[in-house]
């Protein structure tokens, strides 16, 4: 073969290559799977990697091994609705207008102008699914498959909003519990014993339906909020009572997801994520988690109130067995997943930021100068600046000293008045006893001013402030 026909072949062998190539390159990088594993009132001390010696937690502390554990990771806020307002939008829950939780029938909700993590991913052809607990409006517009879930089976609120709490009557007047799926109500609920069982059920068939093309999945369980209900499997096994059984059963549910990307040949493919919505709802007594070493609980801006245990595994991009003890907050888990995925952040102002550099060991870093923690109707309760935790005067909840519930009733709390700042360093004080604020006035002073600059933003009611930037929640017309 002459040298110029030797060059033809190849310049043609080249070309067919090169169009070869582009026929099968995709239109989009490929991305990651997501899945978002959210528990309800779960404590800092009921998983085994995070100090549990009393529940077995076999496939959460695999989990933290085969990937990171964060050790200062926060809920967005310290109650249901507002929390869980905080990850789904990456905003916190004031500045879109959802506080506290919602009751049944509410006329407010997650706005559908908003952008949720759902929304975000399915622009990017993702299929996603929601097996839980929603509790951001139960009214039709507001309900999950209008905020960007193709699929929908669970509660629409609070597992307790139901005829068999045990206030009804003095306190509350409960309609059934709706069971649904998508948007038709399929049962109403009065024995929850097997929901976990079905809603990890649901998860593996969709995971197994959608092993093909990428997917979002998210489980926000609807225990351990009391009332404590556990399937047969794992009745009186943990060393903790009920509530841990409940923890024992979660931990399973963990592990059956896990198992099925495994399965799939998806597991360095796919993100999983675990954590909880706000610390212990401590008024229940035995049917209650643990928040220790931190103080306080579910209700409260002090640690145990939003210091949630969280555990994220990526094996193609997250390290094994790594800790990581900078601070992050749940509004950062939307733009973290974004970055990941290289889907577009929402057109609408957020507040949080990507801790993706954080979670793959390319920095020590916390993605924030500072994390602000309110409660109510936005009030300003406390500042996290590095190693420091500042709170202002403000009005909280407390047990200490209060005979607590047992067996599903809950105790009384008493509320405390909080009357001058208070700072600690939770590095020498992770349980917040010895106010140091006298002996760090410029670490107070450069607090209080990222706090005012804040509240421009923000607002704070303790101070009669009204922020520039707050949107509505929806409501019902």
């Amino acid at each position: 073969m002459s040298l110029k026909s030797c060059y033809i072949l190849f310049l043609v062998t080249v070309i067919s290559q090169h169009i070869s190539g582009q026929k099968i390159k995709p239109a989009k990088k490929y991305r990651p799977n997501v899945i978002l594993i959210f528990t309800d009132d779960q404590g800092y001390n009921d998983v085994g990697v995070f100090g549990a010696d009393d529940i077995d937690t076999p496939n959460l502390d695999q989990m933290a091994a085969d990937g990171a554990k964060l050790t200062h990771f926060y809920a967005a806020q310290a109650v249901c609705s507002a929390s869980r307002a905080g990850i789904l939008t990456g905003a916190y829950s004031n500045r879109i207008g959802i506080h506290n939780a919602f009751m049944p029938n509410s006329k407010v909700g997650l706005h559908p102008d908003e952008t949720t993590l759902a929304e975000l991913l399915k622009e990017e052809g993702y299929a996603t699914a929601i097996f839980g607990k929603w509790h951001l409006g139960d009214a039709e517009q507001f309900m999950p498959n209008n905020q960007g879930f193709d699929e929908y089976y669970g509660i629409p609120y609070s597992n307790d909003m139901w005829p068999l709490h045990p206030q009804q009557g003095p306190i509350f007047d409960f309609g059934p519990l709706p069971l649904y799926e998508n948007q038709k109500v399929i049962d109403t609920l009065t024995d929850q014993t097997n929901l976990t069982t079905e809603i990890t059920e649901r998860s593996v068939d969709f995971i197994n339906r959608n092993k093909e093309n990428p997917f979002f999945l998210y489980v926000p369980h609807p225990q351990p909020h009391v009332p404590l209900f556990v399937s047969d499997k794992f009745k009186g096994k943990s060393k903790r009572g009920k509530y841990g059984d409940v923890i024992m059963e979660l931990d399973w549910s963990v592990g059956e997801i896990i198992k099925a990307v495994e399965k799939n040949g998806l597991t360095e493919n796919t993100i999983v994520i675990f954590t909880s919505d706000n610390g212990p709802w401590l008024a229940y007594g035995n049917h209650s988690g643990s928040a220790f070493p931190f103080r306080e609980g579910k209700g409260t801006a002090w640690e145990g109130g939003q210091r949630e245990p969280f555990i994220i595994k990526y094996p193609k991009e997250i390290k094994a067995g790594s800790t990581i003890e900078a601070p992050v907050m749940a509004i950062d888990i939307l733009p973290s997943i974004a970055e990941i995925t290289n889907a577009q952040l929402p057109e609408k102002v957020i507040d949080g930021k990507s801790a993706w550099s954080l979670f793959t060991g390319k920095t020590n870093e916390s993605p924030q100068e500072a994390y602000f923690f309110y409660y109510r109707v936005n009030e300003l309760f406390g500042v996290r600046y590095g190693k420091w935790k500042l709170y202002f005067p403000h009005r909280y909840r407390t047990m200490n000293g209060q005979k607590q519930g047992k067996d599903g009733w809950p105790g009384e709390y008493k509320m405390v008045d909080l009357k001058e700042i208070e700072l600690y360093n939770l590095e020498t004080d992770v349980a917040e006893m010895n106010n140091v604020a006298s002996e760090h006035p410029n670490i107070v002073s450069k607090i209080k001013e990222l706090a005012n600059d804040m509240r421009k933003r923000l607002g704070d009611s303790l101070l009669k402030m009204k922020g520039s930037e707050t949107r509505k929640a929806g409501k019902v017309k």
